[in-house]
């Protein structure tokens, strides 16, 4: 079928952007956002840095953002989509989030085609420390405070990887009001490793005990990683709380790395 062909029929292509870096599109990718009538950028589940958005921009023309009320409500998207064919970019991958699962079904239960154009995501990405991949458990994410709401949730799967021997793949919060409908804010590292020091306090005081200091775990921090402005550090927690950085940010929680793995993350050792 011809690329005229292709994109003359109406329906939904849900496009992988991955990290922001253009060159690291797929050609699929390409293909589908040049040709697509209408494109949208879905813009509350992940966040682009200004460098990155003018480079998109500049190769392919600006696009309208969606945040979640118009993904979660998707009636006008699906609506278009029936008719017309529309391409709706997601950055990462576009299968990491249960909100774009949902999409699809929709889609599905209203007979319009949907097209997958997989992106490069951060579990991905994060290959470059030098982790193995099979050592990794259950992922988790730091939430902004809301009120005086703190969950121990993701500190607890952080002990339940420790205690089976994983890694950790820790993420931050974008949004610090919950909604989804305002501009991403990247959670800070500083503000990530203040969280887990509250949520540890909050264990302890419920009578949990915890046998060491989670402020000396050595961690990697992970930012921007896929852009130009990638960085990768490796230290104890109290001191990758001092690291100042803009940008998407991630931490990785290791248990005893083998020797190989040692070998990999002295790489990025900062004292």
């Amino acid at each position: 079928m011809s690329t005229e062909n292709k994109f003359s029929s109406p329906g939904l292509w849900l496009i992988g952007l991955g990290p922001g870096n253009p060159d690291l599109l797929t050609v699929g990718a390409v293909d589908a956002i040049k040709n697509c009538k209408h494109v949208f950028i879905e813009g509350y589940t992940a966040h682009l840095q200004n460098q990155d958005l003018n480079k998109i921009q500049t190769r392919f023309g600006k696009w309208e953002v969606l945040m979640r009320s118009a993904i979660e409500k998707p009636d006008e998207l699906l609506k278009l989509s029936s008719k017309e064919a529309v391409a709706l970019v997601v950055i990462g991958d576009v299968l990491q989030a249960t909100t774009h699962i949902d999409l699809i079904l929709r889609c599905e239960k209203l007979n319009i085609s949907t097209h997958i154009i997989p992106g490069i995501s951060i579990t991905t990405l994060i290959g470059e420390v030098g982790l193995q991949a099979y050592r990794f458990g259950r992922q988790t994410t730091i939430p902004y405070s809301y009120k005086s709401y703190l969950p121990t949730s993701p500190l607890e799967v952080i002990l339940m990887n420790k205690k089976h021997n994983l890694h950790t793949l820790v993420l931050l919060d974008l949004d610090p009001t919950g909604m989804g409908e305002n501009i991403p804010q990247p959670m800070s590292p500083a503000d990530a490793i203040d969280t887990l020091k509250s949520m540890c306090e909050k264990l302890q005081g419920e009578g949990e005990t915890m046998s060491e200091d989670l402020t000396k775990w050595e961690a990697i921090l992970c930012s921007n990683l896929g852009t130009n402005s990638q960085q990768i550090n490796f230290s104890s927690l109290e001191k990758l709380s001092k690291i100042d950085l803009e940008g998407m940010h991630c931490l990785i929680i290791p248990d005893t790395p083998h020797e190989i793995e040692t070998l990999a993350l002295e790489r990025w050792r900062v004292d």
